[in-house]
């Protein structure tokens, strides 16, 4: 029988507690292909292969776990791939669209929904369990002072749900923060109706001086001085919602 020990530079903390586990899988609507990061020792992997019909894969950097899950689930023979999710092509994993679950390691959270924000047009859903803080901070709206970059290019692309609040004592070991779980379901925005790379980059600029008057924040960019355009520059970042990026964008000269 394999012992898998947490590694801290993995950033594990596996989840103990069956329960929030078994919350977390059922927190997932669409569960056709299902792409599982980080599995550890499997606490939401048994949840998951009880759905009926479920295309599950699992990708898990660290090798002990492998040889756990292995020896543990052997009906998922050849569905266990080991791997650094940030280094993968996950685009051609499934035939069609999929779903993402996991326990995420807090310290690679934010670069895991990038490559999700990154693939969008492949992963319909996001149900992951994060930092509070940046689950708050991914779920925040305008006005508020938790919003911020991660906020504004999610939301721009999927709809973002803060579903629950989970304490430390849970994990093994325990984290020294509290962890939140929520869901991203991709909404029908095809394109931005501007340049995608310039919008990133227009709100990425805005929030790095977030206490700012945007004339100030955005100083290096050069807008059409329309109505709109001159009125939006008098607030900060935090005041924008998604549209009115977009709208920005859509005005820089």
């Amino acid at each position: 029988m394999y012992i898998v020990t947490p590694k801290k530079h993995l950033g594990q903390h596996f989840l103990k507690d069956e329960n929030i586990a078994r919350k977390v899988v059922s927190s997932l609507q669409q569960n056709a292909n299902v792409l599982e990061i980080g599995p550890g020792t499997g606490v939401l992997t048994k949840f998951l292969i009880q759905i009926p019909d479920i295309n599950l894969l699992l990708v898990e950097i660290d090798r002990d776990s492998v040889a756990y899950l292995n020896t543990s689930y052997p009906e998922l023979k050849g569905k266990i791939i080991e791997n650094d999710f940030l280094k993968m092509k996950i685009e051609t994993l499934f035939d069609g669209n999929f779903s993402v679950i996991g326990n995420f390691p807090y310290n690679i959270s934010t670069q895991i929904l990038f490559k999700i924000l990154e693939h969008r047009d492949k992963v319909n859903e996001a149900v992951g369990m994060f930092q509070k803080e940046v689950a708050v901070r991914i779920a925040s709206h305008p006005g508020t002072k938790d919003y911020g970059i991660l906020s504004v290019l999610l939301q721009a692309f999927y709809n973002i749900e803060y579903l629950f609040t989970v304490n430390e004592n849970v994990f093994v070991p325990p984290p020294k923060v509290k962890s939140a779980v929520i869901r991203i379901v991709r909404n029908d925005v095809e394109t931005l109706g501007c340049d995608e790379k310039l919008f990133f980059a227009v709100v990425k600029t805005a929030f790095n001086q977030r206490r700012k008057m945007l004339r100030n924040a955005l100083s290096s960019f050069t807008f059409n001085n329309n109505e709109n355009v001159l009125l939006l520059m008098t607030k900060r970042a935090e005041q924008l919602n998604v549209q009115d990026f977009i709208l920005l964008t859509q005005n820089v000269i």
